[in-house]
């Protein structure tokens, strides 16, 4: 995840929300513009073979997650 805002609100989002994944601070919004992301929720999925990437905006189940992951790892076999 990566969020429009400073160190300390970031903490505080991550800690009341329980996320319990890696976080980045994207302060000028570099991290979102290069992605395409205009707002949040957003998913940008990047093949590790090719560096492709596929930006998904909206919010996603985790059936869904899982469904763009196995896509991935499929096409990488």
């Amino acid at each position: 995840m990566a969020g429009l805002d400073d160190e300390g609100p970031m903490r505080d989002f991550v800690a009341k929300y329980g996320l319990d994944f890696p976080q980045a601070i994207d302060g000028d919004g570099t991290l979102w513009a290069t992605f395409g992301v205009p707002y949040q929720p957003a998913w940008a999925f990047i093949d590790g073979e090719t560096g492709t990437t596929e930006t998904i905006l909206g919010a996603m189940s985790e059936a869904q997650v899982q469904e763009q992951l196995d896509r991935l790892r499929a096409n990488n076999e």
